[in-house]
């Protein structure tokens, strides 16, 4: 089938390989992170937890992680954006980035703000900090396509319920200003039950490349995404497992469909 470009999402645990027995002592690899994403070979990139918060929530100016992907990826033009930074940042993975094989522009960020909800963390009492989301327009053969990449709470990981939806709907409301141009919405969405994920945005126009196989190691949840509006139509699809992190890679090749 025919192809106008390919996507890449994954959620690269801030460069922390998988391990079976120790998952969350796994060392960080960050070759491995880049060998992964470039093997791919894909025109747009979207990376979630590309840095892995530092105590206190200090950002550093000049991300790492980021830093490093950006000097082994010289055909590609990219943009990164922290969260709202927060001394109450659990040490895991923080920060999105969209890389481009064409010049990215319009480079856009929204808050995403977490509920003020308390959960027990290694015996302290916490709170979730707040989540973003990042977009950026791009032409590919002549079309302009506006990008979103995110990454929501993980309610479930707090044991509450997956109905507070607040986060959800401020990013439905980006896909509503966006539906008379080709975008795509790609991330983590943290949704164990993804059904009414896929519904809710379903409704605006937005399709999901695919819904049946698990994107997580740990749990056999679909919580990586790419969605699409009906400007474009996927040819194919890849969810593949890589040792480079606890999330597998999805990956999609699409063409235009006007």
């Amino acid at each position: 089938m025919s192809c106008d470009f390919k996507v890449l999402q994954f959620n690269m645990q801030f460069g922390q390989i998988w391990s079976e027995h120790y998952p969350d002592h796994a060392p960080v690899r960050l070759a491995a992170t880049i060998e992964e994403i470039q093997s791919h070979e894909a025109d747009i990139i979207l990376l979630q937890e590309v840095e892995q918060a530092r105590p206190g929530g200090i950002q550093l100016a000049e991300p790492p992680n980021y830093t490093a992907i950006k000097s082994a990826l010289t055909d590609y033009d990219g943009y990164f954006s922290y969260p709202k930074a927060d001394p109450q940042e659990l040490p895991f993975g923080i920060g999105l980035a969209i890389f481009s094989k064409t010049p990215l522009r319009d480079r856009m960020e929204l808050e995403l703000p977490s509920p003020r909800v308390a959960f027990e963390f290694l015996g302290e009492t916490r709170m979730p900090t707040d989540r973003h989301l990042i977009g950026a327009t791009t032409t590919i053969k002549g079309r302009d396509v506006h990008l979103l990449n995110t990454h929501l709470l993980a309610f479930f990981m707090l044991n509450l319920s997956e109905e507070q939806q607040g986060q959800r709907e401020l990013v439905a409301q980006q896909l509503s200003a966006t539906r008379d141009m080709p975008t795509l919405l790609m991330g983590d969405f943290n949704v164990s039950k993804h059904e009414r994920l896929v519904k809710q945005f379903g409704d605006l126009g937005f399709h999901t490349v695919q819904s049946l196989e698990p994107t997580w190691r740990r749990r056999p949840y679909v919580l990586d995404h790419i969605f699409y509006n009906d400007f474009l139509r996927p040819s194919d699809y890849w969810v593949l497992p890589t040792p480079a992190s606890d999330h597998h890679t999805l990956s999609a090749e699409f063409e235009f469909t006007r």
